[in-house]
C-alpha cells in the first residue's frame, strides 16, 4: 500500500526541526529557487514539487540527528536538487563550523547548486564531476541520496573515506537486501535507524567499512 504524500508548509516543517528563523529563511530562499529552476531543469520529480517541506527539507533535515558531534568535511554524493547536501550545508552553516562538498556530474544540476550555495552564502563547495574521478576528498562524513545500490556506493566511497569516517545513507525498503548483498564483498557495522518521514525507509550509519579483498 503507497502511503499519501505529506504536505507540510514551512511553518510545519519549522515546528517539527526547531530551526531557528534564520535557517527556515535559509530554507524557504532554496524552495523558491529550486521552483524557478525545475520549471527549466529536472531537479525533482514535478508531483514532488509540493512535498518539498516533507519529503525532501526534512527529509535532509533528519540527518543532522545523526552526525558524529565532530566532523569537518562532510561530502553528498550525486547531489542532484541538493538532498541532503544543501540542506546539511544549511546546518553548517547554522552551526558555524565544517565544509559540505556537493559531488554532482550533471552541469545544469551544478549550476543551480552553485546559485543556492552563493545566494544563501553557504560554507559548500560544487564540484562538476563523476566522484570516480575526484581526487580522495578524506571526508568525515559521505551522504547520498538515490544515488546507488549500496554495494556500488561502498565502490565510490570508498577512496574517500579516512580510518574515522562515517557513512550516512538514507534507503528505502530495500535497505536490508543492500545491506546483505554489500557483506559480500564489504566487512563494516552498520546501525540502522527509522526514517521520520517514511515509515518503509531507513538511515543507515556505516562505520569501519574495508573491502574483504583488503
Amino acid at each position: 500500500m503507497t502511503e499519501t504524500p505529506t504536505l507540510w508548509t514551512a511553518e510545519d516543517f519549522a515546528e517539527h526541526s526547531n530551526v531557528p528563523r534564520g535557517t527556515l529563511s535559509d530554507f524557504t530562499q532554496w524552495y523558491g529557487l529550486l521552483r524557478k529552476w525545475n520549471a527549466r531543469i529536472n531537479l525533482v520529480a514535478p508531483r514532488e514539487i509540493e512535498q518539498f517541506w516533507h519529503r525532501h527539507a526534512y527529509d535532509s533535515w533528519q540527518l543532522n540527528t545523526y552526525l558524529p558531534k565532530e566532523w569537518d568535511r562532510l561530502v553528498d554524493l550525486g547531489s542532484g536538487g541538493g538532498f541532503p547536501g544543501l540542506s546539511l550545508g544549511i546546518f553548517s552553516k547554522l552551526r558555524g563550523y565544517g565544509n559540505v562538498h556537493l559531488v554532482e556530474s550533471i552541469g545544469k544540476k551544478t549550476s543551480f547548486l552553485k546559485t543556492v550555495t552563493r545566494e544563501l552564502k553557504l560554507p559548500v563547495t560544487v564540484h562538476t564531476a563523476r566522484i570516480e574521478d575526484l581526487s580522495p576528498m578524506d571526508a568525515d562524513v559521505i551522504t547520498a541520496r538515490a544515488f546507488a545500490p549500496l554495494p556500488k556506493l561502498f565502490d565510490y566511497a570508498a577512496p574517500h573515506l579516512n580510518p574515522s569516517s562515517i557513512l550516512l545513507l538514507p534507503k528505502g525498503e530495500t535497505a536490508d537486501k543492500e545491506i546483505m548483498d554489500a557483506r559480500k564483498d564489504w566487512h563494516f557495522d552498520v546501525e540502522r535507524f527509522k526514517s521520520a518521514t517514511d515509515s518503509s525507509a531507513a538511515i543507515l550509519r556505516v562505520v569501519n567499512l574495508r573491502p574483504k579483498s583488503a
